[in-house]
């Protein structure tokens, strides 16, 4: 996000922005990655990771070329569809960065649980990891929690991917295998993940989860019940809607109890007594059963989170056999915009002061409300096209619209779609919202920037412009 400026320097960041769009677009179809720093919109910045020589998209990689990223190379190839956009947010772990609303939310979570959850020689029993690496492979994304092959979540589309074997992390339950694995039973894991999606307040590509996992034994779950010693974990039956074919119901009952007891006490630390909450059944391919948690805040029913009882195949394969467990994810972003009351999820990659000061608390717990900055206006330009015949998607098209105008854009809406009579071609019309959180656009200088979007969707995407 680009720093406040005066007048002056909005002029010179117009003429940076403008270029670097039509540069963007004039040299798509170079591929070779190589590390580098640049000058963005205007703000300059360290590169994060690698970038195409002279361009923003490393789709369909060139045969030996390389995406270089976090100390690590990576071959490019036919799967490869990661942004220069995207690699510019890689590293910069909002969720560590000390006072922001996102710290602010993850260092409340993470004191709640060290204070109620204590282990026997008195050391907070859930360890915390917040600087994994966010690229993983797709084993660890996708295999190792059993989301089947052709799965819709694993699309192309919906993903950034390295290579057909690593991508950026989807979300933070590709760490559940490995840590299980490692011989954790309880344990908090923090960072940024990474989807395409659609375009806007409430989506971005890159946005930041916890996930907490906790494994009983036989002993630690029955502990304190009558005639405990005499229950079972697991049992051979049948898999019904409210339990696994493993589970005895008696484990199953009492690790769905302790699951929406920890949440309940979670959701009152942070949203405060008197919350009216509820369990909503839904699904997940490595929990079951499964449940999101709804709260009703300011008169309105939000969800907030989704949880469940760990498939024990899962828990199997990473070695421990003889437990049973829960676990549950949430989104930052999600909490801190309810909580604060922050209406555009582009304000969490702000540098602007007027942003960042008001989030400097004495206190983590401390109640605050975002005090809004001022509402530029909105620029708006339509952009519609023939799609090609094959191989469109309306996520790489949002991804391209990301990546040259950037934080520019507010949303994208499709807004008319139409199917020639005779010829049988799909056409499709998006409006483009531009504005800028901190300064006034003016018409000229997103021409070209919604020019540049028009050649790069003509060049990448095949498709035929109507315009």
């Amino acid at each position: 996000m680009l720093l406040f400026l005066s007048s002056l320097e909005s002029v010179k960041a117009a003429s940076t922005m403008v270029c670097s769009a039509l540069r963007r677009v004039a040299r798509v179809r170079v591929y070779l990655v190589r590390k580098a720093s640049s000058v963005s919109r205007g703000h300059q910045h360290q590169a994060l990771g690698s970038r195409p020589a002279a361009a923003e998209f490393t789709a369909g990689g060139a045969p030996g070329g390389v995406v270089e990223l976090l100390g690590k190379s990576y071959p490019l190839d036919d799967y490869s569809n990661l942004s220069r956009k995207v690699l510019s947010r890689v590293g910069r772990n909002l969720h560590n960065k000390q006072h922001h609303p996102l710290w602010l939310i993850k260092e409340r979570v993470k004191e709640h649980f060290y204070k109620q959850y204590v282990g026997r020689f008195g050391t907070p029993l859930f360890s915390v990891y917040d600087d994994l690496s966010p690229v993983v492979t797709t084993w660890q994304n996708f295999d190792s929690l059993l989301i089947p092959a052709d799965h819709p979540s694993r699309k192309k589309g919906d993903n950034y991917y390295l290579n057909r074997t690593h991508m950026l992390r989807a979300h933070t339950s590709a760490h559940q295998w490995d840590l299980l694995h490692a011989g954790l039973d309880a344990f908090l894991v923090v960072g940024d993940v990474y989807r395409r999606d659609q375009i806007d307040s409430q989506h971005y590509p890159v946005f930041h989860q916890l996930e907490a996992v906790r494994l009983f034994s036989k002993h630690e779950l029955f502990a304190g019940i009558k005639d405990g010693e005499s229950l079972q974990l697991f049992e051979q039956s049948s898999r019904s809607t409210h339990k696994q074919e493993t589970h005895t119901m008696e484990a199953l009952k009492l690790v769905e109890f302790d699951l929406k007891q920890t949440l309940t006490r979670l959701v009152t630390h942070l949203f405060g007594d008197g919350l009216d909450i509820k369990w909503v059944d839904c699904y997940f391919p490595f929990t079951h059963p499964s449940f999101e948690l709804e709260i009703n805040f300011h008169g309105e029913w939000l969800e907030v989170l989704g949880c469940g009882v760990m498939e024990q195949q899962l828990v199997n394969s990473a070695g421990a056999q003889d437990k049973i467990g829960w676990a549950f994810g949430l989104g930052l972003e999600r909490l801190a915009m309810i909580l604060y009351d922050i209406p555009d999820i582009r304000l969490f990659w702000s540098e602007d002061e007027r942003f960042l000061k008001q989030f400097r608390l004495s206190d983590i717990n401390q109640k605050v409300k975002f005090q809004p900055l001022s509402k530029y206006p909105a620029v708006i330009n339509d952009i519609s096209f023939w799609l090609p015949s094959e191989n469109y998607t309306e996520n790489d098209f949002y991804d391209l619209v990301r990546t040259i105008g950037g934080d520019l854009v507010e949303k994208v809406d499709l807004i008319d779609k139409f199917e020639h009579p005779k010829t049988h071609k799909t056409s499709h019309c998006y409006r483009i919202t531009y504005r800028h959180m901190e300064r006034t656009l003016c018409q000229k200088e997103v021409r070209h920037v919604h020019q540049a979007v028009q050649e790069a969707a003509v060049q990448l995407l095949a498709v035929e412009g109507r315009f």
